[in-house]
C-alpha cells in the first residue's frame, strides 16, 4: 500500500486517485484497477471511489465522451475500435454508445479517407495492377485495425484510389451522401 505500514488506508486511496486523476481522466474500474494494484482494501476503495463518484470528480459518462472525442479525431479510430476501447476501460455499453454517437457516419468516412489519402501520398505507382491490388490490402488493413468495417474500407480505399489515378484531388467528401453500403462504415 503506502511506505509507511501505519498510514490510513483511505487517505492513501485518496492520494492514488487523486494523483491518477491529475496525469489523466480515469474511469472508475481504471481507478479501482490501481488501488487493487497498491493494495488498497476492497472496501475502503469502493468507499473512496463512491465519494469521488458522488463530488464529481469520477463521471464515466464525461470520461467517455472525452476518450471517443479525443480517440476519434487523433487517431482516427471507427466507433466499433473505441467502443472496444471503452469496454476495456470498464464503460458500460449503454454509456459507451451515447459517446458514440457524437461520431458520425460522415465523420467517420471522412476519417478513413483522410488516413487513406495520407498514406497514399507515398506511393509512388499505381498504374501498376499488382502494386494498386497490394495498395488496396494495405490500406485496407490498416483501415480495419482502426475498426472500420472490411467492405466499407475496401470501398473507401477503392474510391481514394480511382480518384488519385484519375489525378483528382482526393476530397474526404466524395462519395459521402449515398452510393452502395453508404451505412456500413462502423
Amino acid at each position: 500500500m503506502a511506505a509507511d505500514p501505519e498510514a490510513n488506508p483511505e487517505a492513501v486511496a485518496r492520494a492514488i486517485v487523486l494523483r491518477q486523476l491529475t496525469n489523466s481522466p480515469k474511469s472508475r474500474l481504471q481507478l479501482a484497477r490501481k488501488l487493487t494494484e497498491r493494495n488498497v482494501p476492497e472496501d475502503v476503495a469502493e468507499a473512496v471511489l463512491d465519494r469521488f463518484e458522488e463530488v464529481r470528480l469520477i463521471d464515466d459518462a464525461d470520461f467517455a465522451e472525452m476518450w471517443v472525442r479525443s480517440r476519434a479525431q487523433s487517431r482516427k479510430l471507427a466507433r466499433g475500435a473505441l467502443r472496444r476501447e471503452l469496454a476495456d476501460k470498464g464503460i458500460d455499453a449503454e454509456t459507451a454508445e451515447k459517446a458514440l454517437a457524437q461520431v458520425s457516419d460522415d465523420d467517420e468516412r471522412n476519417a478513413a479517407r483522410d488516413l487513406v489519402a495520407r498514406r497514399l501520398r507515398a506511393v509512388s505507382e499505381l498504374s501498376d495492377r499488382t502494386e494498386r491490388d497490394k495498395q488496396t490490402r494495405r490500406l485496407a488493413s490498416m483501415l480495419a485495425r482502426k475498426g472500420y468495417q472490411p467492405s466499407a474500407a475496401f470501398r473507401i480505399v477503392g474510391e481514394v484510389l480511382d480518384e488519385a489515378l484519375a489525378g483528382e484531388p482526393v476530397s474526404h467528401n466524395a462519395g459521402a451522401h449515398g452510393g452502395p453500403g453508404a451505412d456500413d462504415i462502423g
